[in-house]
């Protein structure tokens, strides 16, 4: 019995390592857009990812016809949210962005940046996301076109105010 638990072990390794070698790219990616890490340093979509992976891997074997690529996705969209709502304490969390960001989303909240990477880089559908995050559908779908809208439309600087200037009465 020992012989085959190692065959099944030796099998459950190396379609796993196939897993990741397709997968990682894309998870790291996403993780690194959900943190609005640099892509040349990024530490905590790194551990995001890490964290997702070892999940995966610990229930492979449980997995029966489900895609993995989704559960590791959902795995770090959660582990993401809550590290999120320990970060900044509370129900509030999710809407408060991070000073120092420097990605090509830091201007979103943690909550923003997980619903667009969810709906438009991973292609989620609303409903699964909503459900996903215990939100309702129409949460979401507002949600993400305030994210969108902050992305395509960003604040304008004030104008330069001119030095010395007095206002005219007529």
């Amino acid at each position: 019995m020992g012989r085959r638990r190692a065959v099944q072990d030796a099998r459950r390794d190396r379609e796993f390592e196939a897993f990741v070698a397709g997968a990682a790219g894309r998870l790291l990616h996403a993780a690194t857009l959900l943190t609005a890490e640099p892509p040349s340093g990024n530490p905590r979509a790194r551990r995001l990812l890490t964290l997702s992976l070892a999940h995966t891997y610990a229930c492979w074997d449980r997995l029966r016809g489900e895609d993995p690529y989704d559960r590791a996705r959902q795995y770090l969209a959660t582990r993401f949210s809550r590290a999120a709502w320990h970060q900044y304490g509370g129900p509030a969390a999710l809407g408060r962005a991070r000073g120092r960001a420097e990605g090509p989303l830091a201007r979103l909240s943690p909550q923003e940046r997980l619903i667009l990477v969810l709906r438009l880089y991973e292609g989620v559908a609303e409903e699964q996301t909503a459900a996903l995050l215990g939100l309702p559908r129409e949460r979401v779908h507002a949600i993400c076109d305030r994210a969108t809208a902050t992305l395509l439309h960003p604040p304008r600087d004030p104008a330069p105010s001119v030095l010395g200037a007095k206002a005219v009465s007529p």
